[in-house]
């Protein structure tokens, strides 16, 4: 996303940037993820912010696109900005529609901003889907901090194997972080929208244990919940209103 990812990222900590659940490729590519915590009381005036930078992005002929989603759960109002980047080298491109429409950041957006947090993350491909997002509107997202990386990736990897076996496909995108705060690792589960989350679906434990048997399954989630260190756990809207794709 090049200098929007700096320049609209500066001009709110300098700032605007889930799980872009974009398509999961052969290729490898950086994850940027900027959570931002909307002042109380002032939601509309940030979201009619957003549409007027993004208004000013698109008639400046910007070509950088990124999701925005909103989160349900926890403390605060939160939205999340994700884009990604073939390289670290695009960091160093410049972007004139996005400096172009700097002004708006700084006097619609940024004034209903009470925090925010950027980090990037890597895709762990091996264990990913491979299909874009397409027509999925909501994305579960279930975060790790691990005591032993090693130890939580050969865990993962061999249930995740198990469940692309048995199924056919890998459930959801995984991701590694790679600088920042908060999670080592991340999951993002995509659904069409909250009907479908209804759905009767076993639970990864119950397919490890169908293949493997209760005693492996009950050594291998104890094996996981020791190198687990904390967790948790959100759903998220897309907001295609606040979306440039």
């Amino acid at each position: 996303m090049k200098i929007i990812k700096t320049t609209l990222v500066l001009v709110l900590l300098l700032l605007i940037l889930p799980i872009s659940t974009q398509a999961q490729d052969d290729e490898s590519f950086i994850l940027n993820l900027t959570e931002f915590t909307i002042k109380f009381g002032h939601n509309s005036n940030f979201t009619d912010g957003v549409k007027k930078w993004n208004k000013c992005y698109k008639e400046n002929d910007g070509k950088d696109k990124w999701n925005v989603w909103h989160r349900l759960q926890g403390k605060g109002n939160v939205y999340v900005m994700a884009s990604r980047l073939n390289n670290w080298a695009e960091m160093d491109e410049r972007d004139p529609a996005g400096k172009a429409c700097r002004a708006i950041a700084i006097s619609a957006i940024v004034p209903y901003i009470e925090g925010s947090e950027f980090n990037t993350a890597s895709p762990m491909l091996e264990i990913s889907k491979k299909d874009p997002l397409g027509d999925n509107t909501i994305v579960w997202v279930n975060s790790f901090k691990v005591k032993n990386s090693m130890v939580f990736n050969e865990i993962v990897k061999e249930v995740t194997s198990t469940i692309k076996a048995e199924e056919g496909d890998f459930r959801a995108y995984w991701y590694r972080q790679m600088a920042g705060e908060g999670a080592n690792y991340f999951v993002s589960t995509p659904f069409k929208d909250f009907a479908a989350m209804d759905n009767d679906r076993d639970s990864v434990w119950k397919i490890y244990e169908k293949v493997h048997g209760k005693t492996k399954t009950k050594e291998i989630r104890e094996k996981f919940y020791k190198v687990l260190k904390s967790s948790s756990s959100y759903t998220y809207t897309l907001d295609k209103d606040l979306s440039m794709q």
